[in-house]
């Protein structure tokens, strides 16, 4: 799937722990507004794609190409800025800072990109009533449930206005009924900002949010289209 039109693109990447291949040759494209998900039973080599897609793991050879960069020349500094503003990351347990409040959360990566107090704590509230979450801004991780946290997390992911959101199991922490309501207002609220979503999952009623389907087997990926 390379074309032009694609926000984001791995070529042939290979990466290995010492002797075991994690990644042997894995291919991935992704356009804006696409939600795409990574499926493949554990050690497959899913997480180790969304990581190299990210820039947090270098992969060993093969490139990712975002917006016509190759983030693998990149510095570690240039990394960390594209994360800090243009990719949103949710993950299995949220990881919430237990010392801030939701509002605070929500607001952090404004604060670390030097937006002030104010400014970024009302737009965090905002994302929080996007997500249904509103009336928790000033309670504290500890106080809320794992599906509420989980939506903070959500809103702390767009907060940035991302242009790509990864998602690694996202609702493998979460009963059935508040994994969908994630699922929906996640993918939702991507599709009406034109962001791109990366979405590590082995469940089946997850990966049904996506527009198409990814499987990672023995580090090689295969695109499987969405049939309508």
């Amino acid at each position: 799937m390379s074309t032009t039109d694609n926000l984001m693109e791995a070529v042939d990447l290979h990466k290995a722990y010492g002797p075991t291949p994690a990644l042997d040759g894995a291919e991935f494209a992704i356009r804006a507004g696409e939600v795409v998900a990574v499926m493949g039973p554990s050690g497959s080599g899913k997480s180790t794609l969304l990581h190299c897609l990210a820039g947090i793991v270098r992969p060993d050879s093969g490139s990712v190409l975002y917006r016509g960069r190759d983030l693998t020349a990149m510095s570690d500094a240039e990394r960390s800025a594209l994360r800090r503003g243009e990719f949103g990351f949710v993950f299995q347990f949220g990881q919430l800072v237990p010392e801030l409040t939701c509002v605070e959360n929500v607001a952090l990566p404004l604060r670390l990109n030097g937006t002030r107090r104010k400014e970024a704590e009302a737009r965090a509230s905002e994302w929080l009533a996007r997500l249904e979450v509103g009336e928790l801004a000033g309670k504290r991780p500890g106080e809320i449930s794992g599906g509420q946290g989980q939506r903070v997390a959500v809103a702390r992911a767009l907060v940035t206005g991302p242009r790509v959101i990864f998602a690694d199991e996202p609702t493998g922490a979460l009963d059935s009924l508040n994994g969908e309501r994630v699922m929906r207002l996640l993918t939702d609220a991507a599709r009406d900002t034109d962001a791109a979503v990366v979405l590590v999952t082995h469940e089946t009623r997850v990966a049904a949010y996506s527009d198409r389907e990814v499987v990672v087997r023995d580090g090689k990926s295969r695109d499987m289209e969405r049939v309508a």
